[in-house]
């Protein structure tokens, strides 16, 4: 008996044989360690006996050492003259089945050691096809620069030939339409328009169809001087009263020789003529009107397009630069106070994108640059947040210099609803009332974002018709002069103050933005409101309804929009009276009385199926008791 260190209670310990444990010392030692890491703190012990004649023991059976085991819990030093001996624990383990569990354990590591390999194969292919796909994709790249390279070179080609044609399209419309000439006043020089060969056709037109009237007027008036009498007022002379005429006014005829009355058929048949000929005239006379507004239609465009070649010519950025790396220039759209807006073609989006150029004026100082960039970071701010499909997208943005910085806008290839009404001057009621749908819908979106935009500038100068025609899609572009509605600048009751006054365009702003006083004017978003009604009276009257033939000065200086209480209407062109009272409705003079955008968004006018209820009931509603009634309402309408 012995008593196990590491036990409470002593243990009764019986030793192997000797065989067995000559079995486990002949294992390879690999196996040996196997063993010792599957029993290690399983019950396998070291004891000492003292002495070795104790009683009980064989003082001739000595073993061998036993295997190593963890000198914490099994090992327990010698001193001299003892046995160690192995303790041993009731297990119905075997050596065959040991060496059944070496073997799993072997073919295990076998099957590691081999998925192992078959890893480090996959590894390998991975990396090689990982290295054809670099490769293949270098090869791409390279391909596409050349793509790319040719797209630059086909583009640049193809702007050439389009301005080429422009310049001479350009030439030939001087001579037929006309051109500027420097003409010389005193110590300056100023630029004169002079019509071309078209206009003058048309003014010797002119001129002969006045000649003309005028030769049949006076023909007209000589053959009333010489119009019959009438049967019933004078008798036919008789033939004997004709000869003694004759007879006693012979020595006067001798002289000077009367022509006789026309007979009155003569007469009518010559004065039928007379009226056919200044119809003809008159037709001939409209037909030149109408061609002459046509010319002096095309005359704009030439003009514009005159302007725009000086322009393209004296640009910095004529010979097609590639802008940061992306954004190819083709020939410029137009140019402003202080930005050109050149079309272009996005190299990486492999779209066309309209690049607006901000040239600051190096003569300013640093104060008024850094104002105008703050303004201009401002503006891409609001804009860059904006998604919708009637308001023109903000792509990019970025700075070419210390003087110069550039935004990157959509495209569109029309004009804008300004250049349009000089063109057209007015548009029908179903035209403009599209038009107006579209922004409100526009104004809508702005006002239900947070935190909510005034436009402020709302202007048919910003408003792009997508295919230069009114029967379109439009959208809503800058906003430079835009007011964001925050929590800490704007009020739900009184709007937010107008910071900027003085700015916009006058015609278009309402009255309360022109209000002096010691405290800034207070805004809201009826200020685009009123730009709506505005907007939709000048499309379908084809004047502005306050200020038309006065400057932004002069309406400033004689308080034009301040004093504009109501709107009137002319006669003509004829407009419904839907329509008259949704302008009223949009230029209401007091704010606090006017619609917002919300009440706008929703007004009968612009929902086809009230207004299509409101007509029906009107109709079914209404009785005519007479003709001479309701003759006399159409008459009053």
């Amino acid at each position: 008996q012995a008593v196990v260190r590491g036990f409470p209670t002593p243990c009764i310990l019986t030793l192997y044989d000797v065989p067995m444990m000559e079995e486990l010392h002949s294992l390879d030692p690999r196996r040996q360690e196997l063993l010792e890491a599957r029993f290690t703190g399983v019950g396998v012990a070291k004891v000492c006996f003292a002495g070795g004649s104790g009683p009980g023991t064989s003082p001739a059976r000595s073993l061998p050492p036993v295997v190593r085991s963890s000198p914490q819990h099994h090992s327990l030093s010698n001193p001299p003259g003892t046995v160690s001996m192995l303790p041993h624990f009731p297990s119905d383990l075997t050596v065959e089945k040991l060496t059944a569990m070496e073997n799993n354990k072997n073919s295990d590591l076998e099957k590691k050691e081999g998925r192992i390999d078959d890893l480090l194969r996959a590894n390998c292919d991975l990396r090689r096809q990982l290295d054809e796909q670099q490769r293949m994709l270098e090869r791409y790249k390279e391909r596409l620069n050349k793509c790319v390279t040719m797209s630059k070179k086909l583009l640049i080609e193809k702007s050439k030939q389009e301005k080429m044609a422009c310049r001479d399209k350009s030439m030939q419309d001087r001579l037929r339409l006309g051109h500027f000439t420097t003409v010389r006043h005193g110590a300056s020089f100023t630029e004169q328009w002079t019509d071309g060969y078209a206009f003058q056709n048309l003014i010797k037109q002119q001129e002969r169809i006045n000649s003309q009237r005028e030769d049949i007027e006076r023909q007209r008036k000589a053959l009333a001087k010489r119009k019959p009498p009438s049967m019933a007022q004078t008798p036919p002379l008789s033939l004997e009263q004709n000869k003694r005429k004759s007879k006693a006014n012979g020595a006067e005829s001798e002289a000077y020789v009367t022509p006789p009355l026309p007979l009155s058929a003569e007469y009518h048949e010559q004065e039928e003529i007379f009226k056919l000929r200044l119809g003809h005239l008159k037709k001939e006379e409209a037909e030149i009107q109408a061609e002459l507004e046509r010319l002096e239609r095309v005359r704009n465009l030439h003009i514009r397009e005159l302007k725009r070649i000086h322009n393209e010519d004296n640009s910095t950025f004529k010979d097609h630069p590639t802008l940061n790396d992306r954004y190819l220039l083709l020939y410029l759209l137009g140019r402003g106070g202080f930005s050109e807006v050149y079309k272009a073609f996005d190299l990486t989006e492999q779209r066309y994108v309209a690049v607006k150029i901000h040239q600051l004026n190096k003569n300013w100082r640093d104060e008024k640059k850094e104002n105008y960039h703050k303004h201009a970071c401002r503006e891409y701010r609001i804009h860059k947040e904006l998604d919708h499909p009637r308001i023109v997208k903000l792509y990019d943005y970025f700075s070419l210099d210390t003087d110069s910085f550039c935004t990157v806008l959509e495209y569109c290839e029309g004009n804008d609803l300004d250049f349009y009404l000089k063109q057209h001057k007015l548009m029908s009621e179903k035209e403009g009332r599209s038009i107006i749908m579209q922004m409100v819908n526009a104004l809508k979106y702005l006002n239900e974002i947070r935190p909510p935009i005034i436009h402020y500038d709302l202007k048919p100068g910003n408003i792009l018709l997508v295919n230069g025609t009114a029967c379109g899609e439009i959208k809503i572009t800058d906003f430079g002069l835009s007011k964001i509605m925050d929590d800490d600048s704007y009020n739900s009751v009184d709007g937010m103050e107008l910071t900027s006054q003085g700015a916009g365009t006058y015609w278009y702003l309402p009255p309360e933005c022109f209000v002096v006083g010691k405290e800034p004017p207070k805004i809201s978003n009826k200020v685009d409101v009123w730009s709506v009604g505005v907007i939709f009276y000048q499309a379908l009257y084809g004047r502005k309804p306050f200020g038309h033939n006065q400057s932004q000065q002069d309406i400033l200086q004689e308080n034009t929009i301040l004093k504009a209480t109501e709107v009137q209407f002319p006669p003509k062109p004829v407009v419904t009276p839907e329509a008259k009272a949704f302008i009223r409705r949009c230029l209401v003079y007091r704010k606090e009385d006017r619609i917002d955008v919300h009440q706008l968004a929703s007004d009968p006018f612009l929902m086809p199926h009230i207004r299509k209820s409101v007509a029906t009931s009107g109709a079914s509603g209404t009785a005519i008791p007479s003709t001479s009634s309701s003759s006399n309402s159409s008459a009053s309408n």
